[in-house]
């Protein structure tokens, strides 16, 4: 396993710093448990920067010239992508998660190695936007930062943040647009290309049976339509699914909960400091500004320099790391602790590109777990979007008193037999493990679920608590995601209980 690269400089080694978080989140989707996630994301890292520093780095800013990279953070989560491929290749996917294991060996991932016109709209798309348009995207839509946190991070104006966001959006539209119509496609698609861009232009437009039927069927034109509509909310899951590929609706929900986390109020958002006194908004920024200049610097010196983990083995050593790696989530802060805090602070192995001799996991005794591991604001972080599998067992559920739940059920989007929805619990009641319930009265089925263990039988639906976020705090909340089916009607569950429970709705 390679070292992490050093820093140049201490604008690099800021860097480091905001991106490792988000290549580690995504290395633990792919991995078998954290220490097997913290090899594949220093790995990843490495290569990620090699390629970065291989290309112009003033090609963002130069008029006229198109970006000749993604931005950082896509940059790195498909060297971690690619990182995953050449450990299957190579005979190492026993260390990967079972899943990832399938699609790496499918069409699906040959999209994103074949020819250049065959890859998903979203990946062309950004890639062909200027480097700081595209990153300004990534960090508001995927990262879900609030506007303030990404215009300091990039350097522009807080107050026309939005406008430049509102821009950057139509802009990677057309992007879109051209894409599709570049790629070779079936006079089917071809005949439906400006009838697909005309009734995703605006919210109010009927999209036509024939096209919903071919949207159905379809992977590419479907891929373009939840490109083209910017109305609705599903531009977030275009671009992670796009980009990043598989595990890329599991990586779009961990930011989002971690960016609530990170805020403590709830929503992405919330942290912000609009209202707040100009002044003292300032001071709060340079503060937090010199404490991560400070932190990335002293990383640099003292962690960066040298491997993060113990050189791994191979063949027979690496299946007995993976036995002996319990999966432990991993942690995903948004900023290095100060320098004056970070000789105490316990996540050692993952708030930045850390190189302590003292190894992590539980043979180190700092198994490390993520902050979102609890359902108040969970990050969700041990979901697949095929469905998570807890490797411990799912403690006995807390009993809830009647009346102390109550239910929010959110659909997010909905096509043609298929549908995205999320449940959110609020409950005044502490549990240690959870169970909700529901029916479906139009013959719905669940395909995937994500922050919960899901079981149906007829139109009963059971979600279970997964391993990282079984504790609820008193007046806290639960919340999953999962895609399903539908024919004829799609109306809303009814009948939730909370450990067996009744619930009330809205």
């Amino acid at each position: 396993m390679p070292d992490l690269p050093i820093p140049q400089d201490a604008a690099e080694a800021a860097l480091f710093s905001e991106c490792w978080d988000a290549v580690l989140s995504y290395a633990d989707l792919c991995t078998s448990g954290s220490l097997t996630a913290n090899q594949l994301a220093t790995e990843a890292f490495a290569l990620g920067m090699r390629e970065a520093r291989d290309t112009d780095p003033t090609a963002a800013r130069s008029g006229g010239r198109r970006s000749a990279r993604l931005p950082m953070i896509p940059l790195l989560l498909t060297a971690v992508r690619n990182t995953a491929a050449g450990w299957e290749s190579d005979g190492h996917g026993h260390r990967l998660d079972p899943d990832l294991r399938l699609w790496l060996n499918s069409e699906k991932a040959t999209r994103y190695a074949g020819p250049p016109l065959q890859r998903p709209v979203a990946l062309r798309g950004l890639r062909d936007m200027q480097e700081a348009d595209a990153a300004l995207l990534w960090l508001a839509e995927v990262e879900a930062l609030p506007l303030t946190s990404v215009a300091r991070r990039l350097g522009l104006d807080a107050a026309v943040a939005a406008q430049e966001l509102e821009q950057v959006r139509g802009l990677f539209r057309d992007r879109c647009h051209r894409a599709h119509l570049d790629t070779p496609m079936a006079a089917e698609c071809r005949s439906y290309a400006r009838l697909l861009d005309a009734v995703t232009r605006s919210a109010a437009a009927d999209t036509p049976d024939d096209l919903s039927r071919h949207l159905a069927t379809c992977v590419q034109c479907a891929e373009a339509a939840a490109c083209l509509r910017l109305h609705g909310g599903g531009l977030p899951a275009a671009l992670a699914g796009g980009v990043v590929g598989w595990g890329g609706l599991a990586y779009l929900e961990r930011r989002r909960r971690a960016a609530e986390v990170r805020l403590g109020a709830g929503r992405p958002g919330a942290g912000d400091t609009d209202g707040a006194d100009p002044a003292e908004g300032a001071g709060r920024s340079r503060v937090l500004r010199h404490g991560l200049l400070g932190a990335a610097v002293l990383i640099s010196l003292v962690a960066l320099g040298v491997s993060m983990m113990p050189m791994g083995g191979g063949g027979a050593d690496d299946a007995a790391t993976a036995s002996q790696d319990d999966r432990q989530p991993v942690a995903d802060p948004t900023s290095v602790p100060p320098p004056s805090t970070r000789a105490t602070a316990t996540h050692s192995a993952s708030a930045a590109p850390s190189a302590s001799a003292t190894p992590t996991g539980p043979a180190g005794g700092n198994p490390d777990p993520e902050p979102q591991g609890t359902s108040t604001a969970p990050a969700s972080t041990g979901g697949r979007t095929t469905g998570p599998a807890s490797p411990s067992p799912t403690p006995t559920p807390t009993h809830s008193a009647a009346g102390t739940c109550r239910v929010a059920y959110d659909l997010v989007n909905q096509w043609t037999n298929g549908f995205q929805a999320t449940v959110t619990v609020t409950t005044t009641q502490a549990l240690s493990g959870w169970r909700v319930q529901w029916d479906f009265r139009d013959g719905q089925k669940v395909t995937q679920m994500w922050d919960a263990n899901v079981s149906q039988s007829g139109g009963r639906v059971s979600a279970a608590s997964a391993s990282y976020n079984q504790s609820v705090a008193p007046n806290g909340t639960l919340s999953f995601g999962f895609l399903g089916t539908w024919s004829g009607r799609n109306s809303a569950p009814s009948g939730f209980t909370l450990n067996g429970d009744s619930c009330s709705t809205g």
